[in-house]
């Protein structure tokens, strides 16, 4: 599976993106998809995650109501919807694809096969 992510950019406090992630490969529809982040000098985080079927959905708790995961199994697709943005939120996004999990929706970047390339959210202040 190869996963393709898009959508990031340059947006003010309290502006909205949407990120989405293309993916190619048979099984995408057999994978729990999630989105990490990476901000400058941290460590990577889980940010939203929704198993094969999107009936499982899961989000950090800095979400807190602002970002909307979801996916499109018929056009490979998964999409984060980021609302009300804030400077914190600055980081390169990820998507990434776990092949061992279908129902669960694991929180560590270790349970995670595959990996798209990053589209960076900048928030200005």
């Amino acid at each position: 599976v190869q996963l393709q992510a898009s959508g990031g950019g340059l947006v003010q406090t309290g502006g909205s993106l949407r990120l989405s992630c293309a993916a190619s490969g048979r099984s995408f529809n057999d994978y729990t998809m999630a989105w990490f982040r990476q901000a400058p000098g941290k460590e990577r985080e889980f940010v939203a995650g929704l198993n094969s079927n999107g009936g499982r959905i899961t989000y950090a708790d800095f979400v807190k109501e602002r970002f909307t995961v979801s996916r499109e199994n018929a056009q490979k697709s998964v999409y984060l919807q980021m609302t009300n943005l804030q400077p914190e939120d600055t980081a390169e996004y990820y998507c990434a694809g776990a092949a061992r999990f279908s129902a669960l929706v694991p929180r560590s970047d270790k349970d995670y096969d595959y990996w798209g390339q990053g589209t960076l959210v900048t928030v200005s202040s």
